[in-house]
């Protein structure tokens, strides 16, 4: 039988199963949004299924423009977004959703006047890589040149820090 696992602040402390509404659950912000992935650390991270809810303000990318080895989805709850894929740009709207198949880069900007949420799913099957793509860096979503490390383009948005959910809700 699998056991209910301990919540704390929102978060998971032990493995087994657990129900968390997402405004009581873990968030972080940066100058990227406010992201809440719902696991918690070692036994009580997800080893197969990532799920988060990510906030963008208008302009603000969801990740760097990148690949995975597992494929992902992503789901428009509410707002506008611009979807960069395969190096070509596609507006995304309220329920629209998008099917990532592994190996398929892209990411995901706020667009309009108010943020978007944007559910995100996917499979945990190794590391993404981040390839420089000339749309995603005009759009301050990508690396700014093909030798930029990710690090240095993530850093670029400033360390996410503890908050509380946004406004949205």
């Amino acid at each position: 039988m699998v056991q209910e696992a301990k919540l704390e602040n929102g978060v998971p402390q032990t493995a087994g199963w657990f129900v968390v509404n997402a405004r009581d659950a873990s968030w972080v912000h940066n100058e990227m949004g406010w992201y809440c992935n719902f696991q918690g650390e070692d036994d009580s991270s997800f080893a197969q299924l990532g799920i988060n809810l990510n906030v963008l303000p208008p302009g603000a990318p969801m990740a760097i423009y990148h690949e995975e080895p597992g494929q992902e989805g992503f789901l428009v709850l509410r707002g506008e977004c611009l979807l960069l894929v395969e190096g070509k740009e596609r507006r995304l709207r309220e329920w629209d959703f998008f099917h990532c198949p592994p190996q398929t880069k892209h990411t995901v900007v706020g667009t309009g006047d108010t943020p978007c949420l944007v559910l995100a799913v996917g499979a945990r099957k190794g590391r993404a890589s981040y390839p420089y793509d000339e749309t995603a860096a005009r759009h301050g979503a990508g690396l700014e040149t093909a030798e930029q490390p990710p690090r240095e383009a993530y850093a670029r948005f400033g360390e996410l820090e503890p908050s509380d959910p946004p406004e949205l809700f």
